[in-house]
């Protein structure tokens, strides 16, 4: 009974392998590496599953596009592309509106930099004891005296013009 097993097992082996069909003879392998299978003999030796009709129906019907569905497609082709290219425009709009607004920042530091060297220049031109001498000198102005300071109190928070009777 040991001997019918044991050639059971071995006819098995063999039918795996195809040790007797000889489909293995002349292959040599090299290094420890896996022989790579060839699955798409497999798939062709192997019986093909039956498809059911209704599934083949279907697949057939999803194969073909009928002249709505073409026409559905062109719309939403040319939507796609419509709205895309507006997109594209837009970035490019707002690309250029960013330069645009760099450009005005730059060119607005450059004038405040500017603005703000000439009014330097200009206050250190200024001499201020010539500008008293003349106003003294020449115009007869005096500094103004104790009972001349009048101070004012808004209560508004409002503006407040002030009207002297010397005009």
């Amino acid at each position: 009974m040991s001997q019918n097993r044991r050639n059971y097992r071995q006819a098995a082996y063999e039918k795996e392998t195809d040790v007797r069909g000889g489909r293995n003879r002349n292959v040599y392998v090299y290094g420890n590496t896996a022989r790579k299978l060839d699955v798409q003999r497999q798939m062709e030796t192997e019986p093909g599953r039956q498809v059911h009709p209704v599934v083949r129906k279907n697949r057939e019907r999803a194969r073909h596009m009928n002249a709505g569905y073409m026409f559905f497609l062109a719309v939403a082709m040319c939507t796609a592309a419509w709205i895309l290219v507006n997109y594209i425009q837009l970035q490019a709009d707002l690309t250029n509106l960013t330069r645009s607004v760099a450009e005005k920042q730059s060119e607005l530091n450059n004038l405040k930099l500017a603005n703000d060297e000439e009014y330097n220049r200009i206050i250190s031109s200024i001499d201020l004891e010539e500008i008293k001498r003349i106003a003294i000198g020449e115009l007869g102005m005096t500094y103004a005296q104790e009972g001349q300071i009048v101070l004012y109190v808004n209560e508004d928070n409002d503006y407040m013009r002030q009207v002297t009777g010397n005009n």
